[in-house]
């Protein structure tokens, strides 16, 4: 059996054939878990799909949340200890890392990721996190940037950054990275609210050392502190 959100059992859809789906809605995810974990332990075998990574605000921490709730002694397979359910987490590639990858080398120092989704998490805490962030000059990941019903989180949290960034400090907006319709766009936190954002977009914002080189987002590690540039002819 396989369990998932209907948009990303959408993208592997090929995989599914012969197999019993139940593909659900947003906002169904405890609903979605709660069936995986029923029918895990009347002997099914269940895939649970997430977008991008399953550990990085997917569902492998609400299964886990479940079976702790419920008592379940879990192991991965093979384990030879007595269990209710043998739990295997695959990893995957989270949308940071495709975003980065698109986009040149944001997250070569310290970065954070905070969702402004204030579904589950209330805007106080949210707001607590990115005023921590910026105070610490991290690179910053923005999941959940804009949907239909939330539109001024995002605008709130860019008068956050600027009070202690540049208005030309880099930020890439990548949309459905390494899928179907991608976008990839190269602005500065000054322009950022002039490009439209969704649910499918991962916002990455420069620390105060990030640059932009040849249409590259570079956020330096150190490496050339000391380090002298060869001779006008070129570098080795």
């Amino acid at each position: 059996m396989v369990v998932g959100y209907r948009t990303y059992l959408d993208l592997i859809r090929p995989l599914l054939a012969g197999r019993e789906v139940l593909a659900g809605a947003m906002k169904q995810e405890l609903e979605r878990g709660r069936l995986a974990l029923t029918r895990a332990r009347a002997g099914d075998r269940v895939a649970v799909v997430s977008g991008g990574d399953v550990g990085v605000y997917g569902m492998a921490g609400l299964i886990l949340e479940l079976a702790a709730a419920w008592g379940l002694k879990v192991a991965p397979p093979g384990d030879p200890r007595p269990v209710d359910l043998y739990l295997e987490i695959i990893p995957g590639m989270p949308a940071l890392t495709a975003a980065a990858a698109l986009l040149g080398a944001p997250l070569m120092h310290d970065f954070c990721a905070i969702s402004l989704s204030d579904l589950l998490t209330p805007w106080e805490v949210i707001e607590k996190r990115v005023r921590a962030a910026v105070a610490a000059d991290f690179v910053v990941a923005l999941y959940n940037p804009q949907s239909k019903k939330r539109h001024w989180q995002l605008a709130a949290v860019r008068e956050l950054l600027l009070e202690r960034r540049a208005p030309e400090t880099p930020v890439g907006i990548v949309r459905r990275a390494m899928r179907e319709g991608q976008e990839v766009i190269l602005t500065t936190l000054g322009e950022m609210l002039n490009h439209p954002v969704d649910m499918q977009t991962l916002i990455i914002v420069g620390n105060s050392q990030s640059f932009v080189y040849e249409g590259y987002f570079i956020t330096p590690r150190g490496y050339l502190t000391k380090y002298q540039p060869p001779a006008a002819e070129g570098a080795p």
